[in-house]
């Protein structure tokens, strides 16, 4: 079972044993005539809009992460500190405001009564998944293709821990050598091993991932190896794929590392989660939203910008241009034009200058305003890009850089952005020392991510915009 088909069977369990939990409280309260109320209330409305405030609470308490990154302790737990909070506010704010002379005795009753429901049946139908998905991984359906990085002892143990136990949701296809080494170390493998083929080496990693439809690496790599970690880092830093290391003695007795262990095979996620769920929510919904609510009330400048931009120049009023997005996945910006539509016919691709020659009189307007990145909105309302975030690059751009800037694939661990961190604070990319000098803020952002910055940073760059201190 993919992320993807999780979520979606996730979600379809708490609608079903929210309403449940919802019809059980309204029988108790409506038609076991225990209760008096003075006027009936409807029964479809209100039980539709909570289920949707609870999917929503759930949402930011992190319910919907993927089930086997955390234990059922651990999700039972979250799932009853989400719902006694969100009973609280739902009851204050909605069930306690009516007309009928319930006691505050019986109001309190029917907090507990409720909550008492919800939470039995939402375990319930957690549970209940858990225990089939968990039948299914058994039975060989919905592993997910896994890569084990290392070829040594430590490496070795790894891959037979994880064949011991299905129920981890590992295939493991193949190992990633580091370097060669002799054949002697392939007596060392455990009989359950054997059949494993070794696929490549740390260096073309990023291929192996997207030519096996790697989900999880798991990395088992000798102490004398670790300066290697940092290139698989960069490898996996433009694909969406999970990264879990066996931390080694030292860290775990340091406190140095936070250790995940299931089945008692501990592991240590490389790139925890960089927002709280929560604020992912709000990021995506502020993007949504903010982007729905420009394009809207900027629909007058659809008609006047297109005239501008046909009256100084020939050629289409809008452009796509390819740009490598969220973990390496390609998709079209779409801008108004600025630049003559033969900018790029003799050089190939090239960076923008200050002053560029190729940018024409209506262009030069437009990007002092930001306004020719106006159309941006429609790639934020889809999800390729957001409000906030490292400026999206050119695949040609991105090539050249990566050989570079190591680091570089890190930016694209979160979604491409219209303004960021990088962009005010420095200028556009004209050249690789620019690029050099950006990425640093772009990886300030990424470490320092959270909601209150992205507000800082749109704020500044509304400030930009007004006093017109645009690149042109």
């Amino acid at each position: 079972m993919n992320s993807r088909r999780q979520h979606i069977a996730t979600i379809l369990i708490d609608i079903f044993t929210i309403n449940l939990a919802y019809l059980a409280y309204y029988a108790f309260r409506i038609r076991s005539g225990w209760i008096p109320y003075s006027i009936e209330p409807e029964l479809l409305l209100p039980m539709i809009i909570i289920c949707v405030y609870w999917l929503i609470w759930f949402s930011l308490f992190g319910l919907y992460r993927l089930w086997y990154e955390q234990s059922r302790i651990d999700e039972i737990l979250t799932i009853i500190r989400s719902t006694v909070v969100g009973s609280l506010v739902l009851f204050f704010i909605i069930f306690l405001d009516d007309t009928s002379s319930e006691t505050i005795v019986q109001s309190r009753l029917l907090i507990l009564g409720y909550w008492i429901a919800l939470t039995s049946l939402v375990v319930t139908g957690r549970l209940l998944e858990r225990f089939i998905q968990r039948k299914l991984l058994l039975a060989g359906v919905g592993l997910r293709n896994t890569l084990i990085v290392g070829w040594s002892e430590k490496a070795f143990k790894l891959c037979d821990m994880v064949l011991k136990y299905p129920a981890l949701g590992y295939k493991v296809v193949g190992f990633v050598k580091v370097k060669s080494r002799s054949d002697s170390q392939q007596k060392n493998r455990g009989s359950s091993c054997q059949k494993i083929p070794v696929l490549g080496s740390i260096q073309n990693v990023a291929y192996l991932i997207k030519r096996y439809s790697i989900n999880e690496v798991l990395i088992g790599l000798d102490t004398t190896e670790h300066p290697q970690l940092m290139e698989l880092m960069r490898q996996c830093d433009s694909v969406d794929v999970g990264l879990k290391i066996m931390p080694d003695l030292y860290d775990i007795v340091s406190g140095q590392a936070r250790i995940s262990s299931l089945y008692g095979l501990p592991l240590m996620e490389v790139r925890p989660q960089l927002m709280k769920p929560w604020e992912e929510v709000a990021k995506r919904t502020q993007d949504f939203l903010f982007s729905l609510f420009i394009l809207i009330i900027g629909l007058p400048l659809w008609i006047i910008i297109p005239l501008l931009i046909k009256v100084d120049t020939r050629g289409p009023v809008l452009y796509r241009q390819t740009r490598v997005g969220r973990y390496g996945k390609h998709f079209k910006i779409l801008k108004f034009r600025s630049m003559r539509i033969d900018a790029e016919k003799h050089t190939g691709p090239v960076w923008a200058g200050k002053n560029d020659p190729r940018v024409t009189r209506v262009g030069r307007l437009l990007r002092r305003m930001h306004l020719d990145e106006l159309p941006n909105f429609f790639n934020v309302l889809i999800g390729d890009m957001s409000l906030v975030g490292p400026r999206p690059e050119r695949p040609f751009f991105v090539d050249k850089i990566t050989k570079e800037v190591p680091l570089y694939n890190h930016r694209h661990r979160v979604r491409p952005g219209i303004t960021g961190w990088a962009q005010i604070k420095h200028k556009y990319d004209e050249n690789m020392e620019d690029v050099r000098a950006k990425i640093k803020y772009d990886l300030f952002y990424i470490e320092n991510l959270s909601w209150r910055m992205d507000l800082k940073i749109l704020f500044n760059t509304l400030y930009v915009m007004i006093a017109g201190k645009g690149h042109t």
